[in-house]
């Protein structure tokens, strides 16, 4: 419990300063997005860092499905909107779907590129 509090801050600070840089400075980037690239660099720059959040980390990780409820209320709160364009969202949901995995296999293949990995 010690450390679950400043772990806790540090991730919400990180949140934090990304909203703050991207609304502050009109970015066309999510703060959130800004806020993992700080802590990213905290990261590199401060290895003993990510020993002392694994543990918080984990935590959240494990919980994570809890993240869902909210969005399943919501869905549930909007069935008419699902009745009346279904095949449009669905249609939608596919299409954002596959684009969002190749967009990961695309980062996959250049950062395992950029830092050397094995030859496929």
């Amino acid at each position: 419990m010690k450390t679950m509090l400043p772990t806790l801050g540090l991730l919400l600070g990180c949140q934090l300063c990304g909203e703050v840089a991207a609304r502050g400075l009109g970015l066309p980037i999510p703060g959130p997005v800004l806020g993992l690239v700080l802590m990213i660099a905290i990261l590199r720059t401060w290895p003993a860092a990510a020993a002392q959040i694994r543990a918080t980390v984990g935590v959240i990780l494990a919980n994570l499905s809890l993240m869902f409820v909210p969005a399943g209320v919501g869905v549930i709160g909007n069935l008419d909107v699902l009745a009346d364009d279904w095949f449009a969202l669905l249609v939608i949901l596919t299409v954002s779907t596959l684009l969002a995995m190749c967009a990961a296999v695309t980062t996959f293949i250049g950062v395992s590129k950029l830092i050397g990995g094995p030859p496929e």
